[in-house]
């Protein structure tokens, strides 16, 4: 059995926070796929019985829950190449973004697929007041730690994967209204350590359709 083992759905940005983490970090490990609506394992009801969601870590046979956490561990835990700033301001600044990120996006970008109409342009809107607040964060920087990419990119980053569904449902493009936040994302890409995680936007799209069927909303 593997020390490093990771719970896993494809479809999830907070998975693939995760495994973006431990591929900068070149760490091997064994994932286990769940299947979210056909029964969840006994492994993951057992090692994250708050929530039983997905991702979950295993070390050691030790869990951790909560993709920010999780990273933070393997940030801390393997410390080459570090994924946060050396100085203790630059660290604070990197965990408010990761806890704004995580307080406001993939809901935002939820909120457009779960609407329609009126309520629909509110949440396009809501969205991308949120883009602009992330962009004025990034400012003119490669990334958002700087030249170097890091723990904030990771976390935001991998939600970029569900934009092409939040675009679609909403009918907008969020190159036209954050230019630099699209290059950055554009810049993240290249990487491979992400580009053989983030999924076909494509097969996203039809994820989230099969959620809207799922949840009763035409």
């Amino acid at each position: 059995m593997s020390d490093v083992i990771l719970l896993d759905c494809w479809a999830s940005p907070f998975c693939m926070r995760v495994k973006i983490a431990l591929e900068e970090k070149g760490i091997k490990y064994e994932n286990r796929a769940e299947n979210l609506f056909g029964g969840k394992s006994e492994l993951l009801l057992t090692s994250n019985p708050i929530y039983a969601k997905v991702p979950v870590l295993l070390h050691n046979g030790k869990p951790l829950c909560e993709s920010s956490i999780i990273v933070g561990y393997i940030d801390e835990t393997w410390a080459s190449p570090p994924l946060l700033p050396s100085c203790p301001y630059g660290r604070a600044q990197a965990k408010f973004w990761v806890d704004f990120i995580d307080k406001k996006l993939f809901d935002a970008g939820g909120n457009i697929w779960k609407t329609k109409g009126e309520a629909q342009a509110v949440a396009v809107k809501d969205f991308i007041e949120i883009l602009k607040q992330l962009e004025g964060g990034l400012g003119d920087k490669d990334y958002f730690g700087g030249d170097s990419f890091g723990f904030v990119d990771i976390i935001a980053i991998a939600i970029t994967s569900w934009f092409n569904a939040f675009e679609r449902f909403g009918n907008f493009k969020v190159e036209d209204h954050t230019p630099k936040f699209s290059a950055w994302i554009k810049r993240c890409l290249q990487r491979e350590t992400i580009a053989k995680i983030i999924p076909d936007p494509e097969k996203v799209y039809e994820f989230v359709l099969l959620l809207k069927k799922m949840n009763g909303i035409e």
